[in-house]
């Protein structure tokens, strides 16, 4: 799996998950908020599988590099 999301993608992600969890936890929200745990993970694992099937990529290019000799 290569990493498909960049760091502000994945933060916001990690903040919405957290949150999800955290209403359903206190019961503020109803058991649908569990739902938290799939952005949560996708953020912490930097992959979407939603993301590899529609072709999108929000991190950088990384380009290779060589060194000559």
């Amino acid at each position: 799996m290569r990493t498909n999301e960049g760091l502000l993608d994945r933060g916001i992600r990690i903040i919405l998950g957290l949150v999800l969890i955290g209403l359903a936890v206190t019961g503020r929200w109803s058991p649908w908020g569990w739902i938290g745990v799939l952005p949560l993970m996708t953020g912490l694992l930097g992959f979407c599988g939603l993301y590899q099937i529609l072709g999108i990529k929000t991190c950088p290019v990384q380009a290779n590099k060589r060194s000559e000799m």
